[in-house]
């Protein structure tokens, strides 16, 4: 299964692509489109639509992971963050792929167990978690393949199907589960 991550910006936008089969993940591509300097603001969001509309067609991804704006302390920066998720957004439907989008604390807590790790720390544990021999650059291309890897930890995807799939019917869920101990007492 491939998983395409986005990580929106309106100057520099992220992108990875990871395929995975649950246990082992292998980095497919990964970088970021930078509009050119100088270029206005429809021009850089032109930029980041068509360079994403190409990369998700030579993909063909299952989904695709966009990290969600949360908060942020300027309006003009979160206004134009909005800008490039929209174009985002658009580019995975004009292609036909369905999104998923997180936060980045759940990002951060799917993929290196802490929701406040500082980028040298997600750079790295993506490093690990793809086999790479260099961390990902630049950050921003490690926060998209951190995105990607999110939601195949977050159990959100058709790998969970699976997983469940292959547990014991009796041990789906917590409610059933009774330990020996508990189920001698409760027999007559």
């Amino acid at each position: 299964m491939r998983i395409f991550g986005i990580d929106p910006g309106s100057t520099r936008t992220g992108y990875g692509c990871v395929e995975t089969d649950g246990t082992r993940h292998r980095l497919v591509t990964c970088g970021a489109l930078t509009p050119p300097t100088g270029s206005t603001f429809p021009e850089r969001l032109h930029v980041i639509h068509d360079g994403l509309s190409r990369l998700l067609r030579d993909a063909a991804p299952a989904c695709v992971v966009v990290e969600n704006l949360f908060y942020a302390r300027n309006v003009r920066s979160a206004l134009q963050l909005g800008h490039a998720r929209g174009v985002a957004l658009l580019a995975a439907q004009q292609v036909g792929v369905p999104v998923v989008e997180y936060t980045p604390a759940e990002i951060k807590l799917a993929v290196v167990g802490y929701g406040r790790a500082d980028k040298v720390q997600m750079q790295q544990m993506v490093k690990l978690l793809l086999g790479l021999t260099e961390v990902p650059t630049p950050h921003d291309a490690a926060d998209a393949l951190a995105a990607a890897l999110c939601h195949v930890h977050s159990g959100t995807s058709a790998l969970e199907a699976r997983a469940t799939r292959a547990r014991p019917k009796h041990l789906r869920n917590w409610r059933d589960y009774k330990p020996a101990a508990t189920a001698r007492r409760q027999a007559p």
